[in-house]
């Protein structure tokens, strides 16, 4: 079964804009990763709700070699300001027991 990541984002008001952009940006490094399956930018609709970043990996080895990687790093390489973003959020790393698709 697929292995999940998802990413909780507290972006701070006026920064939101920038936020999606990066990602718009540099969607296409992740797809060329090995044991790469999908990525989905959720934008949050209530107040006070992060941003989820998801990405699926055939396995955990695969995102951690992600993470490990050159790409990773040059994604990574420019981050937004500090003050972009909230308190809260983190990784969270799950393992599909049940999936379905239409």
């Amino acid at each position: 079964m697929p292995f999940v990541v998802i990413n909780r984002v507290y972006v701070n008001p006026g920064y939101e804009a920038e936020f999606e952009r990066r990602f718009q940006r540099r969607a296409s490094q992740v797809d060329r990763q090995p044991g790469f399956r999908a990525m989905r930018v959720l934008r949050p609709q209530g107040n006070q709700a992060p941003y989820l970043v998801e990405t699926e990996w055939d396995s955990q080895e695969a995102f951690r070699a992600w993470v490990g990687s050159d790409d990773f790093k040059q994604a990574h390489a420019d981050p937004m300001p500090s003050e972009a973003f909230g308190e809260g959020g983190g990784l969270e790393q799950f393992e599909v027991v049940e999936g379905t698709q239409a």
